[in-house]
């Protein structure tokens, strides 16, 4: 058992708290964080059980906590950790692997906020694209810190349009980064088994990761796979965006297909939201519904735009439901969402529309 308090805080600074059982992980991680001025370390422990105690006593804003540990798990450990620190948003570090990916969905299910693959163990010192991600992660999830004015947010209202939109949807895109898994479920849970039309869906997540989540939705009672290349669409599907490879659509003679590419990353993503809701557009028209959900950044934006002009209808999900609104902000505050919903509104907002006139 290890358990290091930070040096003196910087106050007003979200803090965070560091579990894992290797200290090439612990160190680094710690140097990063204490490194940059946005954060503080608030401890670092190398078992969830000790985590736990330290997360009750010191009330981080943030915990990064990793699954395999002796003695407490993390999948153990997380549901302990947020009823002794609620406010607390959890980041799992997890591993690239097909059971670190089954293990982060349950986490997910569980409460956790976000994840961060992490390299081995032996390689975390020098991996600055892990680095730049767990900062980049822990600071969107960061409450704002004391004495900092909010950003003041001007959403506008959705701007005229120049083709007047189908009443019911043909083809639902939906777009989801931080987040979204669980937002995923909960929107896809809500939907009739019997929904009629094609949902396509772009959520940021590595290989293995989208496999699994897919698999995920599928339970929630109707089909869902990762797209494969020159797929047909069929109603009542869903088709997930692979880890690494943008999907878009392409329309032949009337039939709608997949098609998957590794052009570069595009908001720093791939999969990324922009290129799937451009092609809808092209494809389906007027008849899209693009969906934006919780998510860092602003993928989504653009192509919700390229909906709207061509006659599709947008909904962005709402500030207060969101584990980070930074792709739904983004969308509403450019004008471009025809509604902004709670999360527990937008299953029933689709269905109400898929029910609704031609």
């Amino acid at each position: 058992m290890s358990v290091s308090a930070s040096p003196a805080g910087r106050s007003g600074l979200p803090s965070v708290l560091i579990i894992d059982d290797s200290a090439v992980v612990r160190g680094p991680v710690s140097r990063w964080i204490e490194a940059d001025s946005r954060l503080q370390v608030a401890a670092t422990c190398s078992d969830g059980e000790v985590g736990v105690r330290k997360a009750a006593e010191l009330q981080p804003d943030i915990v990064v906590l990793d699954i395999e540990m002796p003695r407490m798990d993390g999948l153990t450990a997380l549901p302990q950790i947020l009823k002794a620190c609620p406010k607390a948003k959890v980041v799992m570090a997890s591993t690239l692997t097909l059971k670190g990916g089954e293990i982060t969905m349950r986490a997910l299910s569980l409460g956790a906020a976000d994840y961060a693959p992490k390299p081995e163990a032996g390689r975390v010192a020098g991996a600055e694209a892990y680095r730049k991600e767990l900062l980049d992660k822990l600071v969107a999830l960061s409450p704002r810190p004391a004495g900092m004015a909010p950003r003041p947010i001007s959403v506008k209202p959705a701007t005229p349009r120049p083709v007047a939109p189908a009443r019911r949807p043909s083809l639902i895109a939906i777009g989801s980064s931080t987040g979204g898994p669980q937002a995923l479920r909960d929107v896809i849970g809500a939907l009739p088994r019997d929904t009629n039309v094609p949902i396509v869906i772009t959520q940021h997540m590595p290989k293995l990761f989208t496999a699994i989540l897919a698999e995920h939705l599928s339970k929630l009672g109707m089909p869902a796979a990762e797209a494969k290349e020159g797929e047909p669409l069929r109603p009542g599907r869903i088709y997930l965006a692979p880890g690494d490879f943008h999907m878009t659509l392409r329309s032949n003679n009337g039939v709608i297909t997949t098609h998957l590419d590794q052009s570069p990353p595009v908001n720093f993503c791939r999969p990324a939201v922009d290129p799937l809701f451009n092609s809808c557009a092209k494809v389906a028209g007027n008849g899209v519904l693009a969906v934006v959900l919780t998510g860092m950044g602003h993928d989504g934006r653009d192509g919700a735009r390229t909906v709207r002009e061509a006659g599709g209808q947008v909904i962005a999900q709402d500030q207060a439901s969101s584990v980070v609104w930074g792709m739904p902000g983004a969308v509403a505050e450019a004008g471009l969402a025809d509604q902004i919903l709670s999360l527990k509104d937008i299953g029933p907002e689709l269905t109400r529309r898929l029910k609704g006139p031609l």
